[in-house]
């Protein structure tokens, strides 16, 4: 089954804690303190697998979370550091934060790595916090907690050549004569359901990458039939071509056709409309298909519309008639058209510009609430993060604490709203009482 979009979460290992040890040796007078570091948790890491063609494997394993570091330990020995959690995934992956909308990366190169949740740093045990007004301190810090995220990878195929047009023009059957390709082939619409990819081989040595898209009609753009499903695949091709069915065997007008089709590139993406695009009239074979072409390029020429008249080429993949010519062109013309940004890079290099740009408005330290019951509730990313990381196993830790508090401003913004000694404050599970 091909599956080109998928949600997973992500979590990073926590950092191990910190140790509160002292030397107690014998013959060694003022041990001092002795408590490790805690080793940092693991990190969660996209990596490219050029093996993978589909986001299969994600379908029935979408939770994924890394290891926590070890903790301190006595004599001062460091905790050990967790490995990094590797997730393969396949070339032409692009990277969400599903929860955002924000652009994390686009993997296109084979062993790419994209690190989207990073592991916590390891707390610091007491020998980090000795000093010469206090040279035995009871603190220690717990492991920095890990990043965790929800994320949408959506695969776009890695093809120079994409094959659009409506359904039953022929994408399948010219990619099956080009290539050694074996997609399916039948007589009604949509037989196509997930792309399929050639390679095309030139006699000179040339190739190039070919992809079937899923026939698309009009209204894709806006979730009609499969084409907005498959449209994202098209936005890494650098030449479109562009078939046309010149048998009037459907009963449509070409030239309605193809200006449907182009309608919905622009739609979805109108910068599709500036790359390469040639016009196929396939099967030239059938009786009608003459007259039909005649009648198509009056009509192209007259189009006040087009930016330029595109090229046209005939071919029929019954006969093979024009498809060496096709594919020679195609080849010529690939040699001279550089890559295109997609979407999603186009978005992220705007987000890029917008965080160096403009003004950042930074969140506050912490938010200060009151619940129906009178608790005053301090919450914010910063100050929760904090109180995470502090060991409330000791109270020398809790004094920590306190004093981090009030550096932050908690104290006179609790006087601020008319919090008296006495009140109840909550952190998270945490209760205390408010001291003046």
């Amino acid at each position: 089954m091909f599956v080109d979009q998928v949600k997973i979460s992500v979590k990073a290992g926590k950092g191990g804690d910190g140790m509160v040890a002292f030397r107690r040796e014998k013959y060694v007078p003022n041990g001092g303190p002795a408590g490790g570091d805690g080793g940092k948790g693991g990190s969660v890491i996209l990596k490219v697998d050029e093996g993978l063609r589909t986001l299969m494997d994600f379908r029935y394993h979408r939770m994924f979370k890394a290891q926590p570091g070890q903790n301190g330990m006595i004599k001062g020995m460091f905790g050990r550091g967790a490995d990094d959690l590797y997730i393969s995934v396949p070339e032409g992956t692009t990277v969400y934060d599903a929860d955002t909308d924000e652009v994390l990366g686009d993997l296109i190169e084979a062993n790419q790595e994209l690190v989207v949740a990073k592991g916590g740093r390891g707390g610091r045990g007491n020998m980090r916090f000795a000093s010469a007004k206090n040279p035995a301190p009871e603190i220690a810090e717990n492991g920095e907690p890990g990043v965790e995220r929800n994320l949408r990878l959506e695969l776009k195929v890695l093809a120079d050549v994409g094959l659009v047009g409506f359904p039953s023009v022929g994408k399948s059957t010219l990619l099956s004569v080009v290539t050694s390709a074996k997609p399916k082939i039948a007589q009604y619409h949509f037989t196509t359901l997930v792309p399929n990819l050639g390679m095309v081989r030139l006699d000179d040595g040339r190739d190039f990458v070919m992809a079937d898209l899923p026939g698309l009609i009009e209204g894709a753009s806006n979730g009609v039939g499969l084409g907005i499903q498959f449209l994202r695949h098209i936005e890494r091709t650098r030449v479109i071509l562009h078939l046309v069915d010149m048998s009037g065997m459907e009963g449509r007008d070409p030239f309605d056709d193809y200006q449907k089709i182009n309608a919905e590139l622009a739609t979805y993406d109108e910068t599709l409309l500036d790359r390469p695009q040639i016009v196929v009239a396939s099967k030239m074979d059938m009786p009608d298909a003459a007259a039909n072409l005649a009648e198509f390029k009056e009509k192209l020429m007259q189009d006040e519309t087009l930016k330029q008249i595109p090229e046209v080429m005939e071919i029929s993949s019954l006969t093979h008639q024009g498809l060496d010519a096709l594919v020679k062109r195609t080849a010529e013309i690939l040699e001279q058209t550089p890559k295109f940004a997609t979407l999603a890079q186009r978005k992220q290099e705007q987000q890029a510009a917008l965080y160096k740009f403009e003004d950042k408005q930074e969140e506050p330290d912490f938010i200060l609430t009151r619940d129906a019951d009178a608790t005053w509730i301090l919450s914010g990313e910063k100050l929760e993060k904090l109180f995470k990381m502090t060991n409330l196993e000791h109270d020398e830790s809790l004094m920590r604490f306190a004093r981090q508090l009030r550096a932050m401003g908690v104290d006179d913004a609790l006087r601020a709203r008319g919090a008296k000694a006495g009140d109840m404050v909550k952190i998270k599970d945490f209760v205390f009482e408010f001291v003046e």
